[in-house]
């Protein structure tokens, strides 16, 4: 494969990243969790002033994204930040973007 289409490639996978880090009211619910070890959706929306649904959907964006994960403690579920992969992700990106594209 050519670096430049590695280069589109990598970028391609992190879109979805992008896509869920690019919206104020997610931004606003990682600096959340950000500052807790982990949270449920009522404890969440009672700090927003979303509905609880309206948390949940951003929520499930920001775990398909892999930048939330989630714990089931009994009927509940707890929500908690998972960077790892994503700064890995990232630095990735970054690494083939110096070395491939940069002139």
């Amino acid at each position: 494969m050519m670096s430049n289409e590695y280069a589109v490639e990598m970028f391609r996978k992190t879109i979805p990243l992008f896509q869920a880090l690019g919206d104020p009211v997610r931004q606003d619910l990682v600096l959340l969790l950000a500052e807790t070890d982990k949270m449920n959706v009522t404890d969440i929306a009672s700090q927003s002033p979303m509905s609880r649904p309206t948390v949940s959907h951003h929520l499930k964006i920001l775990r398909e994204a892999g930048l939330v994960g989630t714990e089931k403690k009994g009927k509940e579920i707890f929500y908690f930040l998972t960077l790892d992969q994503t700064v890995v992700q990232l630095k990735q990106l970054i690494s083939i973007i110096e070395d491939e594209c940069i002139l």
